[in-house]
């Protein structure tokens, strides 16, 4: 079976839509939030955002720590809620002061000492994973990591951490052999989902060839029945179409009613799960919009009906010019062009869609009269004529409203 990779990945387009603040420029972000995306695999971060500080990539799928090495100023990671089981390749985060890695899968809690190059890590969380169940688990960590200051949001206090340091040689054992237990329980647990995985495939591939025994057949009289009834329309099979939605509804709910354990693989089942029923809700809705009923014709009685299929133009297509004493209508390209009885005024003219035919209505409000305005023009000019060869001749007379 071939599966395509639709893995969501770290992409430069998905950095720059969470760049808004800053101006969508990733070379300088300091801050970035990539939270609840899907994100199973840590990729081009190091390399596209050096001078990240504070980087958010809580609630996704991503299952190791890698490629951050180079995020020399980086002070703030939030890798909460996702399927992290070993700290790791935070050695070149030399900023790093905050380390949030609560409700992951961590069960090595010996890894812990790869955080001890981060000399300025001062709070760690890591509540929520079945290391924080271990005996001894918090002294473990305390005497392991003597920059801490913080531990699952409480304070570590001195005399804590002296106790930790004395008792660290008989505690350390302990979490060997409590760390090997999970091991193995993990090594079963992964097993179990990839040969359950394999059979799922199977039944996939047997549903997908179901009907299929390798050899074509044709079927003559069917063949010359449907071509028999070309000219007659078929309604869909909704009986078909109803027993399909149902099977997949049912699917759906013993899927979420199937008791499972909370692992890595089984978080990632559940992303698949979800997925594959949106593309199937997807199908659905196109067939859906593709399936019409037959246009009525023709009545039972024999009558013929008056029929227009609607078909409306994008408005894209459509360019409208109006001009004083002529309108032009582009129409993808080619020109429908009136020349006006009257002048109008272009600039309070509005061309729109009428919202209950459909069509393109253009108004254009009358502007004044051409002849009145000239005749208007001549007559103030003579005006000032006199006015410069008889001084004593001032008459007022308010002509600047015919010509704004």
């Amino acid at each position: 079976m071939c599966v395509m990779d639709e893995t969501p990945h770290v992409t430069e387009d998905l950095i720059r839509r969470n760049a808004e603040h800053n101006d969508c420029v990733i070379f300088s972000l300091e801050e970035l939030s990539l939270h609840q995306q899907e994100i199973e695999r840590l990729e081009h971060i190091d390399k596209w955002c050096r001078d990240l500080k504070i980087l958010y990539l809580q609630n996704n799928l991503i299952g190791k720590i890698e490629n951050v090495s180079k995020l020399k100023k980086l002070e703030y990671l939030n890798l909460a809620l996702n399927n992290i089981e070993k700290i790791e390749n935070l050695e070149g985060c030399e900023e790093l002061a905050k380390l949030d890695l609560t409700v992951n899968f961590i069960g090595e809690l010996s890894s812990i000492k790869n955080l001890q190059h981060n000399i300025h890590l001062k709070e760690l969380f890591l509540m929520g994973n079945p290391c924080a169940s271990f005996d001894h688990y918090r002294e473990f960590v305390v005497a392991t990591l003597p920059q801490l200051k913080w531990l699952d949001g409480k304070e570590i206090e001195p005399s804590e951490r002296i106790k930790a340091l004395q008792d660290y040689s008989v505690i350390e054992p302990q979490i060997r052999e409590q760390e090997k237990d999970h091991c193995l329980k993990r090594a079963k647990l992964k097993e179990e989902a990839q040969r359950k995985h394999q059979e799922e495939d199977k039944n996939e591939d047997k549903r997908s060839n179901a009907g299929f025994d390798g050899r074509w057949y044709t079927d003559i009289n069917a063949t010359l029945s449907s071509l028999e009834s070309k000219d007659h329309l078929q309604a869909p099979d909704t009986e078909e179409h109803n027993t399909k939605k149902l099977d997949n509804s049912e699917d759906d709910l013993e899927f979420w009613n199937k008791p499972c354990l909370f692992t890595p693989e089984s978080r990632l089942e559940t992303l698949r799960h979800m997925e594959k029923q949106r593309k199937k809700q997807e199908k659905l809705s196109e067939k859906k919009k593709k399936v019409k009923p037959p246009r009525t014709l023709i009545t039972e009685d024999g009558k013929a009906l008056n029929v227009n299929e609607p078909k409306y133009m994008d408005t894209s297509l459509i360019d409208v010019d109006v001009q004083p004493t002529y309108v032009r209508v582009m129409i993808k390209g080619k020109p429908f062009q009136l020349v006006l009885p009257a002048e109008v005024k272009p600039d309070s003219s509005s061309a729109k869609r009428s919202q209950t035919t459909g069509h393109l209505v253009i108004c254009m409000p009358k502007g004044a009269n051409q002849l009145m305005r000239k005749a208007l023009l001549s007559l103030f000019m003579s005006l000032k004529q006199l006015q410069h060869s008889f001084p004593l001749f001032l008459y007022v007379f308010n002509l600047s409203k015919f010509f704004t």
